[in-house]
């Protein structure tokens, strides 16, 4: 019977050892109390795990009982390596700490309580033979009790198209087709890179705390080389409302990352290059003016008449750059238009001629 393979924080080098031949794919798991949820991730993954495939879950030091339900998933598959850490590292530590812990030559970062569809793994191992870079697929969003939602919108590339970042011309290309900011690697669901890659830029120390260190960590890669290949196909289900980061509310949840991605493209590329600009329309795309306008509404009916300024100013941060479509959605935003009342606007303006 397969035993839990457990090494407390002291004992991590221990972790290095491991018994099974070397992996060309580690599926890395960074959970913290997600006891609820990773019973059901683990269910959607080892079935599909062949030899030449590890999974290894870093656990930050929960306190429910994703350690049990680890153990019962463990007894079923030999390839779960399990590492608890004694404290909480928070999600960009833990990140970092189980790309370490992985012995594939690839790894697969992979959330606590998504689900992995049928025949992923088998396409992923296929498809890392072209021997590129960092693969990004698409994302199938549920509810969270896992009911269909939709596909996630990524980019509005090819299924199949490879891309040499380091290229300007094919790095405009990519950036342009982006349709959100999961093109530039903030879901870690989607991303399989090949971690001797990852391993040759360090963790950013300034970005712990700010959820994003992966996407520093990725995109400084690029003036060295890139490739990325766009595989589009959707290889999991992403649960949604659930997310770890809202103890503080949606306002600062928003915040995170309207401030985050910001951020992150003017240290990497400059607040007024290229590529900043597109990081931040491919950022305002999942923000439209129906989620402020949700969301001030919210803030005015709960009596949180603190959050109201900070809803205005991630409007005018989101909005920043002068584009047509920025003013517009200004307008729509502070004159509560929502999307039916455009509609109307614009079948009024065609009738009259205007």
């Amino acid at each position: 019977m397969a035993t839990l393979r457990h090494c407390s924080s002291i004992g991590l080098p221990r972790c290095n050892a491991h018994p099974l031949s070397t992996p060309t794919l580690s599926i890395c798991i960074p959970t913290y109390n997600f006891g609820a949820f990773i019973g059901q991730t683990l269910a959607s993954i080892t079935p599909q795990v062949t030899p030449d495939v590890e999974i290894v879950i870093l656990d930050g030091g929960s306190t429910d009982d994703t350690q049990q339900v680890v153990q019962a998933a463990a007894e079923r598959s030999s390839r779960i390596r399990y590492v608890r850490q004694t404290h909480r590292g928070g999600i960009d530590r833990d990140m970092a700490r189980v790309v370490d812990l992985a012995q594939g030559e690839y790894c697969w970062l992979f959330s606590a309580d998504d689900v992995m569809h049928s025949g992923s793994l088998d396409f992923v191992l296929q498809a890392i033979r072209s021997a590129d870079d960092l693969y990004l697929c698409g994302v199938s969003l549920c509810d969270i009790a896992m009911r269909p939602i939709g596909e996630h919108p990524v980019s509005r590339a090819a299924a199949g198209e490879v891309f040499e970042l380091r290229d300007d011309r094919v790095r405009a290309r990519y950036f342009r087709l982006a349709e959100t900011t999961t093109a530039f690697f903030s879901f870690m669901g989607a991303m399989i890179f090949k971690r001797s890659r990852w391993m040759a830029q360090s963790l950013d120390e300034r970005y712990i705390g700010s959820l994003w260190a992966h996407v520093v960590r990725l995109l400084r890669l690029i003036p060295e080389g890139l490739r990325l290949h766009y595989i589009g196909k959707p290889l999991l289900a992403k649960r949604s409302d659930n997310d770890s980061f809202m103890d503080r509310g949606l306002v600062h949840r928003y915040a995170l990352a309207i401030d985050g991605y910001h951020r992150i493209a003017a240290d990497v590329f400059g607040p007024a290059s290229f590529e900043a600009r597109q990081v931040r329309r491919a950022l305002a795309n999942e923000f439209p003016p129906a989620v402020f306008f949700h969301l001030r509404e919210q803030s005015r009916k709960a009596g949180r008449a603190e959050e109201l300024a900070e809803i205005e100013r991630l409007v005018a941060r989101a909005y920043v750059d002068p584009t047509l479509r920025n003013v517009l959605w200004r307008a729509d935003y502070r004159f509560a238009i929502t999307p039916r009342l455009r509609g109307l606007r614009a079948r009024l303006h065609a009738a009259i001629g205007q």
